[in-house]
C-alpha cells in the first residue's frame, strides 16, 4: 500500500475534498474525474453500509489522484477494521474528546504488537501482496474535533503518535459551545483557532469542514492542510440551481 495522500500531507500541502453522501456509485465515479484530492465516504449521518461504502471505493476512477477516507460512524474497534477492510486509504473518527479516544483509534488501525486491528484485509489487500507490511504506516489516521472538552484536551489529542491530522468538525464544536448553528460565533471561531495552532505546534495536518460561505478563502489563506468542501447533495442542488437563474426558471 502507499497512500500519496499521507505524504502530501506530510509535506504540509493544502488539500482539497469533498464528502460522499449519497448512495450513486455513478456520481462517486463521476466526481473522482473532477480534481479533488480526497473523498470522505460519510457512514455516520450519511445513510452508506459497508457495502455501499465499498461501491462507492470501488466507482472511483483509478486514473484520479482522489485518495478514500472512510468516516466511521464512531471510534469503534469494528468499524475501524472494517472501513480498512474493505479499502480506505485513512479514517476519520468522529467525537475524539481525549488522549485516550485518540489511543484507541490508533490502535485500532495497526495490527499487533503494536495494535489491535484484526487480520482480515480483504479488499483492501486483494491486488496488494505487499499490504499486510505496509498499512501500519500507510494508513492515514484524522480525528475529528467537535466538542469542547476535545479543545481542552487537544495539546494532549495532538501529542499522539499516529495521528496525522485533526480535524474540525464545525457544526458540533458550536453545539457545545452553546451556540448550535452559530459557526460564525468569536467563541467558536476562537476554539477553532486553538486547534489550529495546537496541531500546527505538534507537527501534524490541520482539517476543516467548509460547506460553503466566505470562510472558505480565510482557511485556505491560513493554510489549513485538509479543506473538505460541499458534499454531493450540495454540488447537486447547486447545478440545478445555478441552471434555473441561467434560463430565468423561477421554481
Amino acid at each position: 500500500m502507499r497512500n500519496e495522500l499521507k505524504r502530501r500531507l506530510k509535506a504540509n500541502e493544502q488539500l482539497y475534498g469533498t464528502w460522499i453522501t449519497v448512495e450513486s456509485p455513478i456520481m462517486t465515479e463521476m466526481m473522482s474525474s473532477l480534481g479533488f484530492d480526497y473523498f470522505v465516504i460519510d457512514t455516520e449521518h450519511a445513510p452508506l453500509d459497508p457495502i455501499m461504502a465499498q461501491t462507492l471505493m470501488q466507482a472511483m476512477r483509478p486514473d484520479t489522484k482522489t485518495t478514500p477516507i472512510v468516516r466511521v460512524w464512531w471510534n469503534d474497534l469494528v468499524a475501524i477494521k472494517r472501513a480498512l477492510d474493505i479499502g480506505a486509504h485513512g479514517i476519520l473518527v468522529p467525537w475524539v474528546n481525549s488522549k485516550e479516544e485518540a489511543e484507541m483509534a490508533v490502535k485500532a488501525t495497526r495490527y499487533a504488537p503494536d495494535g489491535l486491528r484484526g487480520c482480515g484485509p480483504r479488499r483492501a489487500a486483494l491486488f496488494d501482496p505487499d499490504y499486510l507490511k505496509t498499512a501500519d504506516e500507510e494508513i492515514m489516521v484524522v480525528v475529528q474535533i467537535e466538542s469542547k472538552k476535545a479543545v481542552e484536551c487537544i495539546e494532549d489529542i495532538c501529542s499522539v503518535d499516529g495521528i496525522d491530522a485533526t480535524y474540525i468538525g464545525p457544526a458540533d464544536l458550536s453545539a457545545s459551545y452553546g451556540h448550535l448553528g452559530n459557526m460564525s460565533h468569536p467563541d467558536v471561531q476562537k476554539a477553532i483557532d486553538i486547534v489550529y495552532d495546537a496541531s500546527k505546534a505538534a507537527g501534524i495536518g490541520a482539517g476543516i469542514h467548509e460547506a460553503s460561505g466566505s470562510s472558505i478563502p480565510e482557511r485556505m489563506k491560513k493554510e489549513y492542510n485538509l479543506v473538505t468542501l460541499g458534499n454531493d447533495l450540495i454540488y447537486a442542488k447547486k447545478g440545478v440551481l445555478a441552471q434555473f437563474k441561467e434560463l430565468g426558471i423561477n421554481p
